[in-house]
């Protein structure tokens, strides 16, 4: 508090306020403006200027931007410390081999540090962190757009399109009834789960979770059985391969990689354990499965609504996540080729950053309390959609590819 009394708190007396010593900030900040103005020769527009700045309405709103902006900061620092100590980990030679991404170290540093410091983190970090697990992770979200182009959608051709589709479609209908009827899995981490199969892996799990009204420990959960089962793929397919037991040529079997594997980093490590060009094409065709994020999101939102309905529980607008429609649009953006590479290649490793942060967030907000009421069901609902996805992968890419 007496940090405010630097910048605007002396014409208070030194009170050591808050309050006013962010009143003090305001002021000055409006007087900069007005001396400004005058020594350009405007001074009715200087006049004019003060006149608004001194009036109630701009003082509220310049006062409550630089408190909320107080209250953010420190949150925001901790969890952006964290996440560059994921980035240092994620740089290391095994785990590198592993390709396990920023994101993984994110959450478990996160979690570590919540669970351990449980009770005894300062409460001023509680509004910057929960900053980063809503706004931070919409962002990213939208710039994870410019990961992928409507150009290499098209390269796939109709088959290879209704593929993706069909595996995105087929493991989330597939989930949601395993998930909430047979293993009694509740609704939000059984969306969760089944969207990390389905689509692209950690990033899916945690754009799904404000849709699904998913709380921490449950995100928590979705994002290890990515880890556990995508992590196994990307040492099966390759064995899978060299064994014989598909008899695919490179090409057909990186279409299959990519429309079955988790992560899109695992996608890459398995697909270039297979060759160069099993691994370009897994790509392409992964990252059309990311697309269909967007599409994904606004049915899940639809039929969690529906469910809770169902349940008994209050009805509620219709969700529309407007981070993944601005996905899309990022996504046509970076198809027209106006942003230049070298700002595009930026862009991406700000949005891993900023995913790792939002990971490292939630991680810092899971307790491991709360796991024990789950019980096993998220993990046998991960190993059903393990089995569709190698064994109904190989069938619909058998149909319609090869």
């Amino acid at each position: 508090a007496r940090c405010c009394t630097c910048a605007g708190g002396a014409r208070y007396g030194h009170r050591g306020d808050a309050v006013n010593g962010a009143y003090g900030m305001v002021r000055n900040a409006a007087r900069s403006g007005y001396i400004l103005e005058v020594r350009s020769g405007r001074r009715d527009r200087a006049d004019q200027a003060a006149k608004r700045a001194r009036s109630p309405r701009a003082m509220s709103l310049a006062f409550n931007a630089v408190m909320k902006l107080s209250s953010l900061l420190p949150g925001v620092a901790v969890v952006a410390a964290l996440a560059t100590a994921a980035w240092l980990i994620a740089g290391f030679e095994f785990a590198a081999s592993l390709r396990l991404s920023p994101l993984i170290f994110g959450i478990v540093i996160g979690a570590l540090v919540g669970n351990v410091f449980a009770g005894r983190l300062p409460a001023s970090l509680s509004d910057g962190v929960t900053f980063c697990t809503k706004r931070i992770l919409r962002a990213a979200i939208v710039l994870y757009g410019f990961k992928i182009t409507f150009s290499q959608v098209a390269e796939l051709g109709v088959e290879g399109l209704l593929l993706d589709v069909l595996m995105v479609g087929g493991t989330l209908c597939l989930g949601a009834f395993a998930g909430i009827r047979v293993f009694k899995v509740d609704r939000a981490t059984a969306w969760m789960v089944a969207s990390g199969a389905a689509i692209c892996g950690a990033a899916a799990v945690i754009a799904t979770e404000p849709v699904v009204k998913g709380k921490s420990h449950q995100t928590a959960a979705a994002v290890v059985t990515v880890v556990v089962f995508g992590t196994l793929s990307m040492f099966l397919y390759p064995i899978l391969y060299r064994a014989d037991l598909f008899q695919m040529s490179e090409d057909v079997f990186g279409v299959y990689i990519g429309a079955s594997v988790h992560e899109v980093a695992h996608v890459v490590g398995a697909g270039e354990a297979v060759s160069q060009q099993a691994g370009a094409t897994a790509v392409i065709v992964k990252m059309t499965r990311v697309l269909l994020l967007a599409p994904a999101l606004l049915g899940i939102g639809w039929l969690a609504n529906r469910g809770r309905a169902a349940d008994g529980g209050a009805s509620t607008p219709l969700p529309v996540p407007w981070f993944a429609l601005g996905f899309i649009a990022v996504v046509g953006l970076n198809t027209t080729g106006v942003v230049p590479p070298a700002a595009v290649d930026w862009l991406k490793t700000v949005d891993n950053f900023m995913l790792t942060m939002a990971m490292t967030a939630l991680g810092m907000n899971t307790v491991f309390s709360k796991f024990r009421g789950m019980g096993l069901g998220p993990m046998y609902l991960a190993v059903v959609l393990f089995v569709w996805l190698v064994g109904g992968g190989y069938l619909l890419t058998k149909l319609l590819i090869a």
